[in-house]
């Protein structure tokens, strides 16, 4: 998965989930509310509105916690994925 904007740029790879140890690995991490990434985005009420508008699931829609904005989605795939946006400081 690459961003549309930056081709070139990072790119994510998750490996296959096939090993014995991944499942209970990700399922606790769900459960716990705990996302496997974590990407930077800028303006993140816009990504959440378009990811939305696609069909995305989120499980935490945006919100401030301390110098970020956040808000986590599920992949479809077993795993959390975070949104965060720096905030400007005052």
């Amino acid at each position: 998965m690459v961003s549309q904007e930056d081709p070139g740029g990072t790119e994510l790879l998750l490996e296959p989930s096939e090993h014995p140890a991944v499942k209970p690995y990700k399922d606790a991490l769900v459960k716990d509310g705990i996302p496997a990434t974590s990407f930077q985005v800028q303006g993140l009420n816009a990504a959440f509105a378009r990811l939305r508008e696609r069909g995305v699931v989120f499980t935490l829609e945006p919100m401030d916690a301390g110098p970020v904005r956040m808000a986590v989605l599920d992949d479809t795939c077993g795993n959390l994925i975070q949104l965060i946006e720096m905030k400007r400081a005052k």
